[in-house]
């Protein structure tokens, strides 16, 4: 598909593609809807070609907009996707030049378009981009920290409909990507009891992890898949369940950190398969929250909850799939919101 047939499908607004040779900048800003506000771009830093960078920021974007609106915020969504310079920024002054470059390019769109911080970004690199545009939230934010907790505690009330309780204890959960979100919610689920599985594409990662928490088992990316378990958690970049390999699945809950685990036809296979998803943009809002709203941990995690416990409420009360129900609540309120117009 080309890219602005993928826009049209997809409803985006606008694609913008950012360039500065001196500091080695190359980004997609993708804002996807601004119906109910500035669309909140979280900015990712990623080794990555081009035509991913693009899609990337498509899909992550129309994500925010749906997490966005289902968690009351008055933002759309957007999506920020940077490839790494050829020279890298493990020099300070080259990572500070990096984001004031794209602090400085994206400042004409600060009414459409706010940046926070998402994978390989930090606060202070927010920090940086807020030296060039007010457009910032969430660099006095441990984003991930919050949405690993968020997850977790999303994840107990997705188990009490897919699995009959909402105690961890003893339940098995195999989780996919232990960057900072997979590794804040591997250590809630140790510390509750829960038997756990981990992979990551840098097996050096999951290993240290298995070191740090006991009984923790370890195995490659391409087999995590196949591993038994009650709950299947995706933590990283996005797409890690190809439609191919849902007949591979042994869980009954998927629930994890990762933006667009799957795909619409994927989402279509889980339900055949009679496997529970709980998307993505349900269950990871927790740092979101909290960098738009200044809630605290707690607070943030507790709104993950009271989400997610609504939409299997429905889910059970309708017999709709909760992938379902949760994209139905969150267009709802962008119609209804959106149809006030303008303040």
């Amino acid at each position: 598909m080309l890219i602005l047939e993928e826009m049209q499908a997809r409803g985006h607004e606008s694609l913008t593609l950012l360039h500065h040779a001196p500091s080695g900048l190359k980004a997609a800003l993708a804002v996807h809807s601004t119906v109910l506000g500035p669309a909140i771009a979280g900015v990712r830093l990623r080794e990555q070609d081009e035509e991913l960078a693009v899609r990337g920021a498509l899909a992550l974007s129309e994500s925010l907009t749906l997490k966005a609106a289902l968690a009351g915020l008055n933002y759309g969504g957007g999506a920020c996707v940077l490839m790494m310079p050829e020279a890298g920024v493990d020099d300070p002054h080259a990572r500070e030049a990096l984001f004031r470059a794209l602090g400085r390019q994206v400042r004409p769109l600060a009414t459409r378009a706010v940046l926070t911080e998402d994978i390989g970004v930090t606060p202070a690199d927010i920090a940086f981009v807020a030296q060039e545009t007010p457009a910032t939230l969430g660099m006095n934010t441990d984003t991930s920290a919050i949405t690993g907790y968020g997850v977790y505690r999303g994840m107990k009330a997705a188990a009490r409909f897919a699995l009959g309780a909402e105690s961890m204890r003893g339940v098995r959960v195999v989780i996919m990507g232990v960057g900072a979100v997979g590794r804040a919610l591997a250590a809630h689920l140790h510390r509750e009891g829960a038997r756990l599985t981990v992979a990551d594409d840098r097996p050096e990662r999951a290993q240290a992890l298995a070191d740090q928490l006991s009984g923790v088992d370890v195995v490659s990316c391409g087999s995590a898949l196949d591993v038994p378990g009650d709950i299947l958690a995706p933590c990283g970049f996005g797409h890690s369940i190809h439609s191919a390999d849902v007949s591979r699945l042994q869980c009954r809950l998927i629930a994890g950190g990762e933006h667009h685990p799957l795909t619409r036809r994927g989402e279509e296979a889980v339900k055949e398969a009679g496997i529970v998803y709980m998307p993505d943009f349900a269950i990871n809002s927790a740092g979101l929250i909290a960098a738009a709203t200044g809630a605290d941990m707690n607070a943030a995690a507790e709104q993950v909850y009271q989400i997610v416990s609504r939409i299997t409420h429905v889910a059970e009360q309708y017999s709709k799939p909760p992938s379902v129900v949760a994209r139905r609540m969150a267009e709802r309120r962008i119609e209804l919101i959106g149809s006030l117009g303008r303040a």
